[in-house]
């Protein structure tokens, strides 16, 4: 009787670890526990820690609470410009409502992710390159708009969206290069011409004191030799100006400043004198005017005769 009596107690025992060992569940500290009970949704939320469930009865899904960092395909599109890119970004989302995430969507993450590259193809047939290019935070957060408004009926929350990258054809990477250079060159003329300007406007105020004091000229060309002397291998060509030598028979006492040494040159050439064609033809001409005005009219002196 008594081993009978013992025999039950260590069934019941068993029975009672097995039935333990079935309900007995541990919820991690990022997740929450969700119980169906023949199918349909209990209410209570099974926080982390240890927990028991009625076993063949109730279900208990895990979920997760974490950030998911989920990567975003590369998607192909055209711009409103009408340029063809290809953009790919990254999604942050969590869940919020366990409930809802495993009973309004299939697969929350698969959702999230096909929502994600719908939104971003909208969006680059939305926006220009330019904005696509320099205004990246508008983007994301009319993306992150997007995305987070389907993606709150499933328990989801979007955290942040980031548009990774953007790239372009090889041909408009090329013409960009062009037009940044054309750019560059262009504000480089401006700088050059302003300090042009600059520099032209001060030689003007030191050509006027210059012309003030003309030995100011003679002594900036002493300078402009004394800088050129200093490179050992340059020849030296220095012109002698006629005011550098004025100023020398200025400082020459008794030296007549008017009277400078004319220059030595061949003697002139006397003129030739007339030809005998020349002389025929005057002699016709002095007969053509007698016939006309009579005897009268004295002809003119020949030069040869003087």
């Amino acid at each position: 009787m008594i081993e009978e009596l013992l025999v039950a107690v260590a069934g019941a025992c068993a029975a009672a670890a097995v039935y333990a060992g079935a309900a007995a569940r541990v919820v991690k500290q990022y997740e929450r526990g969700v119980v169906f009970r023949f199918g349909r949704l209990r209410d209570d939320i099974r926080s982390p820690g240890f927990t028991m469930i009625v076993p063949v009865v109730d279900r208990l899904h895990k979920v997760n609470m974490q950030i998911v960092t989920m990567p975003v395909p590369a998607q192909e599109g055209i711009t409103r410009d009408n340029v063809t890119v290809r953009v790919d970004a990254v999604v942050y989302f969590k869940v919020v409502d366990p409930a809802d995430a495993l009973v309004r969507v299939e697969d929350y993450k698969f959702a999230v992710s096909q929502m994600a590259q719908t939104s971003l193809r909208s969006i680059i047939g939305k926006s220009d390159l330019d904005d696509l290019l320099s205004n990246r935070e508008k983007l994301n957060q009319g993306l992150e708009l997007m995305l987070d408004s389907p993606a709150m009926g499933w328990g989801v929350a979007i955290d942040r969206v980031e548009i990774k990258d953007v790239s372009l054809p090889e041909t408009m990477k090329r013409s960009m290069a062009r037009q940044a250079e054309a750019d560059r060159e262009r504000r480089a003329r401006v700088i050059n011409a302003d300090a042009e300007l600059q520099a032209s406007k001060k030689l003007a105020e030191a050509a006027g004191v210059m012309s003030d004091q003309p030995a100011a000229l003679q002594l900036r060309l002493l300078q402009t030799v004394m800088a050129v002397s200093a490179e050992k291998n340059s020849t030296l060509v220095l012109p002698i100006p006629v005011e550098l030598l004025r100023f020398l028979e200025r400082a020459t006492p008794g030296a007549d400043v008017d009277h400078l040494p004319t220059p030595v040159g061949p003697p002139p050439v006397p003129p030739l004198p007339p030809g005998e064609a020349y002389l025929k033809g005057r002699a016709a001409a002095e007969e053509a005017i007698e016939d006309l005005t009579g005897s009268s009219v004295e002809p003119a002196a020949n030069p040869t005769d003087t």
